[in-house]
């Protein structure tokens, strides 16, 4: 039995995403959770020194946690990418962007140790790239963010990697830590349009947002959009985690960047809300050990699990109008742009098995379990990959093509139409309720037009963007 704090951790979050890292209580068969998606996250004070050494299977998991982890060959079966690994689409010959604030030194081993233990091929190409400056030496002590940022640099290249093989991998490290509203991304943005500019890659995937009311005005933002208006000129695809408190978001930090306060209403969730971005919102998958799903995909939402918001991201903007492409949905989103997009594997409950070092959990070496829609922006982008290979060239926006592909009834989206993001928040003493959407036929708030069948998306979308 794991020696754990008797006591369950709300889920925390610096950047309105959420990563969670769970391991028994000990004696009493709860779970620890903490956050990994850009904020510091005190493991040492959580989790013991154990780690799963070895990959657990999803029986292992359920047994120690209480909780269901899956690997990539699972999530390859669950998204039926057999079908086009089998006629050689993997990703080969295209490059898959990951920006992340910090990155971590220490991923390349990290991936290798990943990729032996799932049996997956190296990726062709594995760059790293900081076009802003040089990045800080890791130090946990004085900038402990880096611990959350390793964490969510290690998710975003596993799990990228592990839906696109064969794709090159070009991780963007900023000096900067995005944060709440515009801290950091300066700097990302910036960085993107070095890669755009370069033509190094014809996707790009961000596990960051932040609550549009957190920035001082709707001018800070349309002023951060110049790369997404490059992407969309050149061809590039920019996906966006949707966020992780469902339809709230974190209000204000503490000193060391946890969440300290919610919003108690609804509110946007920038850049996954922009009209040139695809928001990617989350699901909760359930699997059997051979990764065939044993009922249908819902919204996630552990919110009840964990005791503090921890959903899906969905909603709508403040800042951008109802999009041209959004016209066939606008009885849902009314005149404003609605998020997300589409909807990949985010649960705690089902959560992705991804290798950490030591240094980046501050603790063993070995295989924990982490979730958030910045598990499923990168599971996307592994999507897009494939799709930009079997095109010959970068999809670009393919927002368009998302709806008209729903509005037409297309086969390779999977309609979700079980659960809902609303969440509770305690504070100031209270518990409140901030209502979100439930998942319904067709296109709704919690998760978008729903997830893929990829056998049967990734042709459709390629026809669609002709």
């Amino acid at each position: 039995m794991i020696s754990m704090p008797k006591r369950m951790t709300g889920l925390l979050s610096g950047s309105g995403l959420l990563a969670a890292t769970l391991l028994t209580v000990g004696g009493s068969g709860a779970a620890v959770a903490t956050t990994a998606m850009g904020a510091p996250v005190p493991l040492a004070q959580l989790l013991s020194n154990h780690a799963f050494l070895t990959p657990p299977t999803t029986a292992d998991c359920i047994e120690q946690t209480g909780l269901a982890c899956y690997a990539p060959f699972q999530f390859q079966k669950a998204y039926n990418l057999g079908p086009l690994y089998k006629k050689g689409f993997t990703g080969k010959g295209e490059t898959i962007v990951i920006v992340d604030s910090y990155g971590y030194q220490g991923i390349g081993q990290e991936l290798a140790t990943f990729d032996k233990s799932f049996n997956l091929p190296a990726p062709p190409h594995f760059i790293v790239l900081q076009p802003e400056g040089p990045i800080p030496p890791f130090n946990a002590t004085k900038r402990p963010m880096m611990v959350g940022w390793a964490q969510e640099t290690t998710l975003d290249v596993e799990y990228s990697h592990a839906i696109a093989p064969d794709a090159n991998i070009l991780l963007v490290e900023t000096p900067v830590a995005e944060t709440l509203g515009v801290t950091g991304f300066p700097q990302i943005i910036a960085a993107e349009n070095y890669v755009i500019n370069h033509h190094l890659g014809t996707v790009i995937t961000q596990s960051f947002a932040a609550p549009e009311p957190t920035f001082a005005n709707a001018q800070q933002i349309l002023g951060l959009r110049s790369a997404y208006k490059n992407a969309a000129a050149h061809g590039v695809t920019v996906l966006a985690a949707a966020g992780d408190e469902g339809p709230s978001g974190p209000k204000t930090l503490t000193s060391q960047g946890f969440a300290n306060t919610y919003f108690l209403r609804r509110v946007g969730e920038w850049p996954s809300d922009d009209p040139l971005v695809t928001g990617v919102g989350g699901l909760e998958l359930f699997l059997n050990a051979k990764g065939k799903a044993t009922q249908p995909p819902a919204v996630w939402n552990d919110t009840a699990l964990f005791g503090s918001p921890a959903a899906g991201g969905g909603g709508t903007s403040t800042v951008f109008a109802r999009p041209s492409y959004q016209n066939s949905v606008k009885s849902v989103v009314g005149a404003s742009r609605g998020f997300p997009d589409i909807s990949m594997s985010a649960a705690v409950n089902g959560a992705a098995l991804v290798y950490l070092s030591a240094q980046a959990a501050q603790g063993t070496a070995g295989f924990y379990l982490i979730g958030g829609t910045s598990e499923a922006s990168p599971e996307f982008s592994g999507i897009i990959a494939i799709a930009d290979q079997m095109a010959g060239h970068g999809l670009g926006l393919i927002n368009p093509a998302l709806y008209s592909m729903e509005a037409a009834g297309a086969p390779g989206i999977v309609d979700v139409t079980n659960g809902n993001n609303t969440v509770t928040v305690t504070q100031g003493g209270a518990t409140h309720t901030v209502n979100g959407w439930a998942a319904v036929n067709g296109y709704d708030l919690a998760s978008g037009v729903g997830t893929v069948n990829a056998a049967l998306f990734v042709p459709e979308l390629v026809h669609a963007v002709h």
